[in-house]
């Protein structure tokens, strides 16, 4: 851990005192911990939804309130299951922080803290007017973590908390549950089409564009894997695929989730004043967002608006809600194993023979990948057994409200814990050194993905995203 009093970057408070290859890694590494929890949880999932039962209790979450007597009345009824998922976090995260090298004197006290804050977040977010406000969980998680960090003194040991890259790589494992890989198929060709063309045209972009600034091609790698995939997840999947520093994953998180709260704001804005139907809007924010849960709350935002028009903008949140969950939770998300395989493999083969001059032997190449990315396919494939049965209809009304509901929701937390300890571990006048280059190598593939996305949502594609409404469900 880093020295008392010393802060550390978002990505330096991912990494375990304890590194392992051989056998050992499997408990020593927090890729391997993070597949191990992500896919226990996904096959005890698994087993109550065939044994006709489900871990609903389990993924408690603070419900829709409208006033405090609603959301009192909700943690008297509830209670025993908070107390259950405490311990149940609690455990799995402090054991195995124990075997990477942690101090569970220090872990347990620090994650009951993380854990008490979200449990703050989130009701916070479940406040029915929460949605007009943007409070959306992990942003409301950042923007608290990141007030407490730079204002308020934290004694330097709660850092071994505040796991950063472990909570999310564990997320990562639980979304691929919720991404069968029959959702493909149902998505489209041309769904699956867009998504490509964007995510391979944004990277291509931000890349290029920070190399030409000067910027290091780790850096200027995690910063496409950003914007071109799924924001903060990509960045760390990218980070551990070419080996990048810890101030590299740092400086890339920060832009990243600058970018993603930015366009909370500006796309809904955009798409009322075109007066886009909400499906089109759902489809263009999908495209242009740069994070699951800030998109989330811009689609939905988008589709309060529609409802609330009168008529004047045609559909409603769910249209919203659907186009952008086929063009980056499905669409773009699923680059993030292809994308750190592939760098893994140039990173391995071709930079570090370059500057070293000597061959890595190929078994680097696997020692590179990030192990999350194994247990998220695994999790996709595992779900995708159970769905392969069921039309798109039965998947929505049977499978997914008992089966991938509590996964999801299991996943908002495990998010939570993410964005509230980047928050927390983030000083602001850190990145005052950075200096403007990676911010405007960012930004080029900013403009090019809204425009781009723009044009094939709205153009392109448009009769697409239209019959996708007017069409029955299969």
């Amino acid at each position: 851990m880093a020295p008392k009093g010393k802060a550390k970057s978002p990505a330096e408070v991912g990494t375990s005192p304890v590194a392992s290859r051989g056998l050992g890694e499997f408990w020593t590494k927090e890729d391997w911990w993070a597949v191990w929890l992500g896919l226990g949880i996904v096959v005890a999932a698994i087993i109550a939804y065939l044994s006709g039962g489900s871990i609903k209790p389990i993924a408690v979450k603070p419900a829709s309130w409208d006033s405090f007597a609603t959301l009192k009345d909700h943690f008297a009824a509830q209670w025993p299951w908070y107390v259950a998922q405490f311990a149940l976090w609690a455990a799995a995260f402090g054991i195995s922080a124990w075997t990477m090298g942690f101090r569970p004197a220090e872990f347990l006290p620090a994650f009951a803290f993380v854990y008490l804050l979200s449990l703050i977040i989130f009701s916070i977010g479940q406040w029915k007017e929460a949605g007009i406000y943007s409070l959306e969980p992990p942003l409301v998680a950042l923007v608290v973590g990141l007030l407490i960090a730079n204002v308020v003194a934290l004694p330097s040991w709660m850092d071994a908390g505040f796991r950063v890259e472990y909570y999310i790589k564990t997320g990562i494992v639980l979304l691929g549950a919720t991404l069968p890989f029959t959702l493909i198929v149902w998505a489209g060709p041309l769904a699956l089409l867009q998504a490509t063309i964007v995510s391979v045209v944004t990277f291509a972009v931000i890349f290029y564009a920070s190399r030409a600034l000067g910027l290091d091609r780790r850096l200027a790698a995690c910063l496409g894997a950003g914007g071109a995939i799924c924001g903060v997840s990509g960045t760390i999947a990218m980070a551990g695929a070419v080996k990048a520093t810890k101030e590299q994953a740092s400086i890339a998180i920060a832009i990243v989730v600058f970018w993603a709260i930015v366009m909370i704001f500006v796309l809904p804005f955009a798409a009322k004043t075109l007066s886009l139907p909400a499906v089109i809007a759902g489809a263009w924010i999908g495209n242009s967002e740069f994070a699951d849960a800030t998109g989330l709350a811009a689609a939905q935002a988008y589709g309060g608006m529609a409802e609330a028009s009168g008529g004047a903008i045609e559909g409603t949140t769910e249209h919203a809600l659907a186009s952008f969950t086929l063009m980056k939770v499905i669409g773009r998300d699923i680059w993030i194993g292809i994308w750190a395989f592939v760098f893994a493999l140039i990173s391995t083969t071709r930079w570090e023979v370059e500057e070293s001059g000597a061959r890595p032997s190929p078994r680097e190449i696997w020692w590179r990948f990030p192990k999350f990315v194994v247990g998220f396919l695994i999790a996709s494939a595992l779900v995708t057994l159970i769905a392969a049965g069921y039309s798109f209809a039965d998947y929505k009304k049977l499978v997914e409200p008992n089966l991938v509901a509590p996964i999801k929701d299991l996943r908002s937390w495990a998010f939570t814990f993410c964005f509230l300890s980047i928050g927390l571990t983030t000083r602001i006048r850190d990145f005052a050194k950075v200096g403007a280059r990676p911010f405007f190598g960012f930004t080029a593939g900013v403009v090019v993905n809204v425009i781009l996305g723009f044009v094939l949502s709205a153009v392109l594609f448009r009769s697409f995203w239209i019959d996708l409404v007017a069409a029955p469900a299969q």
